[in-house]
């Protein structure tokens, strides 16, 4: 039996363009290997000033609502060994609950939709408002369906051209964490794929980067 893994997460570098209004993330050293004080060992220490909606980033449910769970206190069974369904939207600007067939496939499964934006990701595209986003009833089935986390591939899982956001609203308010600005979502399945994605368990935060990674056994 042979696995195949699916890097779902972009990289972060130093400058990189992010969410629109939002500061880059800036990469610098704090200790370089000339400053080390170990003689039989030089070493270097770097630090890393961003904002929590840097890369392909998760949103907690505090993000949108104050009792709502942090980033660390995300269940694990969200975010862990999770079963994928790959919703295939490219294309499509704004979409619609009719992708996403019959709702009882989607229980419990992390439900991953691949709009085909990521092509753009760097370029001043990717940050406009002609993104792909999901209609609010899509959320609402989402809900109903009792998915477990919901991921995007596009800027954002709202259209960021209106001053709503009903995806963000649905889902954090149940409880359901929301995975923004993914990648190489054209590489997995549809359905036989299984999911890890965990940011750093860092109290108070409402979103956070993290490594998002899908696998096949074949």
């Amino acid at each position: 039996m042979s696995r195949v893994i699916v890097e779902l997460s972009h990289p972060i570098s130093d400058g990189m363009l992010t969410c629109p209004g939002l500061p880059a993330p800036r990469v610098t050293t704090v200790v370089s290997r000339e400053q080390s004080p170990l003689v039989d060992m030089a070493y270097d220490i770097a630090r890393v000033d961003m904002v929590g909606n840097t890369g392909t980033y998760i949103d907690a449910p505090l993000h949108f609502h104050v009792d709502g769970a942090d980033i660390a206190e995300l269940p694990l069974e969200r975010l862990f060994n999770v079963p994928i369904v790959v919703i295939r939207a490219a294309g499509t600007r704004a979409v619609g609950p009719d992708v996403l067939g019959d709702p009882a496939r989607l229980w419990g499964k992390a439900v991953l939709v691949h709009t085909g934006w990521s092509a753009r990701w760097g370029s001043p595209a990717y940050r406009g408002p002609e993104h792909p986003f999901l209609v609010g009833e899509v959320a609402e089935a989402l809900v109903a369906a009792n998915v477990a986390v919901v991921g995007i591939d596009s800027l954002d899982v709202d259209d960021t051209s209106m001053p709503t956001r009903p995806c963000h609203h649905a889902l954090l308010g149940a409880g359901i964490p929301i995975i923004e600005q993914m990648t190489n979502l054209d590489a997995v399945p549809g359905i036989g794929a299984r999911l890890v994605a965990l940011p750093a368990p860092i109290r108070g935060m409402r979103s956070f980067p993290l490594r998002a990674v899908a696998w096949t056994d074949h």
